[in-house]
């Protein structure tokens, strides 16, 4: 996906989450008889504005990282006698929670209308059946073997590959047992064994948490035969067709498509011979010896491999691995919330082990990273575009509710001790909080932008 694309789609998806939250706090500010003056898409310059029948100036600005409503505030200057009673510093304690609130909770809200736009599609999974035990690991130290089902880790019933990815998650870093349910897919005999985890994958970049585990999960066969030739690639300048079986490569054989992939991608730049049987017009089948150099691109994680641009057949999946799942309105309402839960949980105990140093802080992307991930997401279709944002929508709202000063947490600290205590933070040490805050904050920017740039 191009560069223009990519700044196009994370505009529109800023655009949306910001929109979002910072409607949150204008639609609770303005029901607690807040008057509010600035309603802001993005930060500095304003691009464009207009200002509705009660005075507030709606703004789209230059800087799109984020936006503000900005409200009558005695803390922010001098209020005229007859704002003073719209000031948002004259509103009880527990009105100023709520307005600071109403942000994040304006975002989780979004996620679970994304989520249920989702789950409303009904969905299809995989079963988590093993197709490769690593010798000496973590799963091979627990027995499992290849074929075999994990239906539950330390008693969580795990249903799908997904579920299993975001357990783990949960256990990066950590020390101790852990225990696997499995069963073979044709029988309904479980079996329980446990391995040790030593500091499991603290530190790691990008950890794998399955790879971690030693295991790779069932994939039906690449076959021989390809079944498209990318327009414009390597494959095609060296003169592939839809429908040749590939022979040798280099004068050596292979049993399937995954193996001729992994011999390829480990040669880019390189020229190959491959001999391919090709059926004429006639039926008779000839042999054809091409020439491709497989052209040097870069995956994900910015490793360097080959690539022909060809598709080989495959195996179907046998249909027990397959989970169709149909959850219907309500159904679906029920499925969101679930979701929205179960991300909110992952990326807490994310930030606790960010913080206990159990994670590496290179996992720390800012916005070219978030950028990169919206744009490979929209071009992979709508509702993958969608389930990104209602993700990042979660991490929002989060993120948002930290009790760090500058951000709505640390409004709602600064309110909840103001509860307590019957009298508000003393102005220095609010002053003190905000300064720690921004320094932290712009800590972490920085980290988010160098992890970006190295990424580049």
């Amino acid at each position: 996906m191009g560069t223009i694309t990519t700044v196009f789609y994370f505009l529109i998806a800023i655009t949306i989450l910001v929109a979002v939250h910072e409607f949150g706090h204008f639609y609770v500010a303005r029901r607690c008889g807040v008057k509010v003056l600035r309603f802001s898409i993005g930060f500095g310059k304003r691009l464009y504005c207009w200002t509705d029948k009660q005075g507030t100036e709606f703004a789209i600005s230059s800087i799109p990282l984020g936006g503000y409503v900005k409200m009558v505030d005695e803390r922010e200057g001098d209020v005229a006698p007859e704002d003073l009673p719209y000031a948002f510093t004259q509103k009880p304690v527990w009105q100023r929670i709520a307005i600071a609130a109403a942000g994040p909770l304006a975002n989780f809200i979004l996620a679970i209308v994304f989520y249920w736009l989702l789950a409303m599609q009904g969905a299809v999974s995989l079963s988590p059946v093993i197709g490769n035990v690593e010798p000496g690991s973590i799963a091979a130290q627990a027995g499992l073997e290849v074929g075999q089902e994990i239906v539950a880790v330390d008693g969580k019933t795990i249903d799908s590959r997904r579920s299993l990815d975001l357990y783990l998650i949960n256990r990066l870093g950590e020390s101790g047992d852990i225990s696997f349910t499995v069963k073979y897919p044709d029988s309904d005999l479980v079996y329980e064994s446990r391995a040790q985890l030593n500091e499991w994958l603290k530190g790691a970049e990008a950890p794998d948490v399955i790879g971690g585990l030693g295991i790779e999960f069932y994939h039906p066969q690449i076959l021989l035969n390809v079944i498209h030739v990318e327009p414009g690639s390597a494959a095609e300048a060296g003169g592939f067709q839809v429908g040749d079986k590939v022979i040798s490569i280099d004068g050596g054989s292979r049993s399937s498509g995954d193996q001729w992939s992994s011999y390829i991608s480990t040669r880019a730049g390189q020229v190959l011979t491959i001999v391919v049987a090709r059926t004429e017009e006639g039926g008779s089948v000839s042999q054809k010896i091409l020439t491709v150099t497989p052209r040097e691109v870069k995956d994900t994680l910015g490793r360097k491999r080959g690539l022909m641009g060809i598709a080989w057949g495959s195996e179907t999946w046998p249909e027990e691995m397959i989970r169709r799942h149909h959850y219907g309105v309500f159904g679906s309402m029920k499925q969101a919330v679930t979701e929205t839960g179960e991300v909110v949980s992952t990326v807490l105990i994310s930030l606790k082990k960010l913080i206990l140093g159990q994670i590496s802080t290179k996992n720390l992307s800012g916005p070219i990273g978030i950028a990169k991930v919206v744009g490979h997401s929209a071009e992979a279709g709508i509702w993958t575009f969608v389930n990104v944002l209602a993700y990042i929508s979660v991490l929002l709202g989060v993120f948002n509710l930290l009790p760090i000063p500058v951000l709505d947490g640390g409004h709602i600290l600064y309110g909840l001790i103001e509860w307590v205590k019957g009298s508000p933070v003393s102005e220095k040490i609010q002053v003190l909080g905000y300064q720690a805050g921004l320094v932290m904050l712009l800590g972490l920017m920085v980290i988010a932008f160098y992890n970006d740039i190295l990424r580049l």
